[in-house]
């Protein structure tokens, strides 16, 4: 099983992030679109008992029909900090993807990668701890900026860093919908995150690998006793 330590406070979980960044692999281009198994991943918090819920959903990449689902909940171990949600998500969405019996694919995080204050997302730790090919598609830019893309499905533009380094991409999934924020996490291209997205998301602004696990964790959150 793969597992991770969790920090006794912030200062070592942003050492921890500073030791493990340098391990993001960016030179493969990742699997191809529309082939193998693509997995969602989520997650859900009850405040009020303490607990986190992860979902891990694998779904035929060409038919998007879902192969094989996991869930796993247990107790927040960590403090929410901003830049640092991972350390709170970690451990239970590793254990839920341990839980499957299929390989995963390429894993779809709802959150970021590379487009993150640190450089180093959920996509990305979850990448480096498990040797996954990984991206991140977010809702919302969080600290970066973009040009807004054209109104048409596969419309895009580069999100940027306050440095101006592109570490991500506004893509438009729909017409005339918001796009969503896509992002590099581990052993994959930025292009082909962005093509896996499109490809993930026939109907609706989010993909579907997310709507699948967002349902699926809260689902198990609910039934959590």
């Amino acid at each position: 099983m793969t597992s991770v330590k969790t920090p006794a406070d912030e200062a070592e979980a942003r050492a921890i992030q500073d030791a493990l960044r340098h391990q993001v692999v960016l030179t493969e281009t990742g699997p191809p679109v529309g082939q193998g198994r693509v997995t969602g991943v989520d997650v859900a918090y009850d405040d009020e008992r303490d607990l986190v819920a992860a979902a891990a959903v694998v779904l035929d990449a060409r038919t998007l029909e879902v192969v094989e689902e996991a869930t796993a909940v247990g107790h927040v171990s960590f403090p929410y900090v901003p830049g640092l949600l991972a350390f709170r998500e970690l451990p239970t969405v590793l254990a839920a993807l341990d839980a499957l019996t299929e390989a995963p694919g390429l894993v779809v995080c709802d959150g970021y990668g590379l487009a993150h204050p640190r450089g180093f997302g959920l996509a990305c730790h979850l990448g480096v701890v498990t040797g996954l090919a990984t991206i991140g598609v977010a809702k919302n830019p969080f600290t970066f900026t973009y040009e807004e893309p054209g109104t048409r499905r596969g419309d895009a533009s580069p999100l940027l860093a306050p440095d101006g380094a592109e570490v991500g991409r506004a893509l438009r999934t729909q017409d005339g919908t918001k796009p969503v924020y896509v992002s590099v996490g581990h052993r994959v291209s930025l292009d082909n995150a962005a093509a896996h997205t499109l490809a993930l998301s026939p109907r609706f602004r989010i993909p579907e690998s997310t709507r699948r696990a967002d349902a699926l964790c809260r689902l198990a959150l609910r039934e959590a006793g």
